[in-house]
C-alpha cells in the first residue's frame, strides 16, 4: 500500500509541476480557464492550473512575411507578377488568439488579396514610379483590417515587379527616345546660348575697335604656341584702306586729265 501511495504523491507533484512556465521577454501567454479567457500572462515565470487551465504562447516581436509573386492586372490593362515583403507584430495577444483561427495565414491572405486589390487600380507608370504611394496604401488597408486582431502591420515594402517581354522593349524604347529628346534640346540649347554670346561679343567689338585688335594679338599669340613651321598673319583690311583711297583718287585724277 505504502509504495502505490508513493507513486501516487510523485505523480501528483509532477502534474503539480508541470503548471510551472517561463517566458521570454517576447513571449506572452493566453490563458483559458475552463474554456473562458483569462488576463495574458508574462513575461518570466508563470504557473497554469493543470486541466483547469490552457495556456497558447503568442510572439510579440516583429514578424517578416514574404508575399508571393501575384498576378496583378493594373488599371491600364496590364498584366505584370508583384511581390512584395510585409512587417507586422502583435500588440493584443489576447485578441490574437480570440478572433482569428490563425493570425499569421489570416494576415498572409490577406496581404496577397490586397496587393492585386491595391495594384489593379493604379496605372503601370505610376506602379513603376511611386512605390512609396503604393506601399504606403497597402500598409494602411491591411492595418485597418487587421487592427481588430491585435496586429499592427508597421510596414509594407514592394520587392520585384515582372513585366512581359514586349513591355519591357516599350519601355527601353520610350527610355531611350526620352534621352534623344532631353540631348536634343540640350544641344540646341547649347547653340541658342553660344550664338547669343558671339552676337554680344560682336556688338562689343563694333563699339570698341581696340577689342578687335587684342583679338588678333592673342590669335597671333595661339598660333605660334602650336611649334607650326608655317604661320599666317592675318592682315586686317583697315590697313589697307588709306593705299586703296590713294589709288581711287589718282585713278579719278588720270580721267580728269584725259578728257
Amino acid at each position: 500500500m505504502a509504495p502505490a501511495i508513493g507513486v501516487i504523491i510523485v505523480i501528483g507533484v509532477l502534474i503539480v509541476l508541470s503548471g510551472l512556465k517561463v517566458l521570454n521577454e517576447y513571449e506572452r501567454a493566453v490563458v483559458f480557464r475552463l474554456g473562458r479567457l483569462t488576463p495574458f500572462r508574462g513575461p518570466g515565470v508563470i504557473y497554469v492550473i493543470p486541466i483547469l487551465e490552457r495556456a497558447v504562447r503568442i510572439d510579440l516581436r516583429t514578424v517578416t512575411l514574404d508575399i508571393a509573386p501575384q498576378d496583378v492586372i493594373t488599371r491600364d490593362n496590364v498584366t505584370i507578377k508583384v511581390s512584395a515583403v510585409l512587417y507586422f507584430r502583435v500588440l493584443d495577444p489576447s485578441r490574437a488568439v480570440t478572433e482569428v483561427a490563425n493570425y499569421l495565414f489570416a494576415t498572409t491572405q490577406l496581404a496577397q488579396t490586397t496587393l492585386r486589390s491595391v495594384g489593379g487600380q493604379t496605372e503601370l507608370d505610376e506602379l513603376l514610379a511611386q512605390r512609396d504611394k503604393l506601399n504606403a496604401r497597402i500598409q494602411e488597408v491591411v492595418d485597418a483590417q487587421t487592427e481588430p486582431w491585435g496586429v499592427k502591420v508597421t510596414l509594407v515594402e514592394l520587392k520585384n515587379i515582372d513585366l512581359p517581354q514586349d513591355m519591357q522593349r516599350a519601355i527601353a524604347a520610350q527610355a531611350e527616345a526620352e534621352r534623344e529628346r532631353r540631348a536634343k534640346v540640350i544641344a540646341a540649347e547649347g547653340e541658342f546660348q553660344a550664338a547669343q554670346r558671339l552676337a554680344e561679343a560682336a556688338e562689343i567689338m563694333s563699339k570698341s575697335p581696340i577689342t578687335l585688335q587684342l583679338r588678333y594679338l592673342q590669335t597671333l599669340k595661339e598660333i605660334a604656341a602650336e611649334n607650326n613651321s608655317t604661320t599666317v598673319f592675318p592682315i586686317p583690311i583697315d590697313l589697307f584702306e588709306p593705299f586703296l583711297n590713294w589709288r581711287r583718287s589718282k585713278t579719278s585724277d588720270d580721267g580728269g586729265t584725259k578728257s
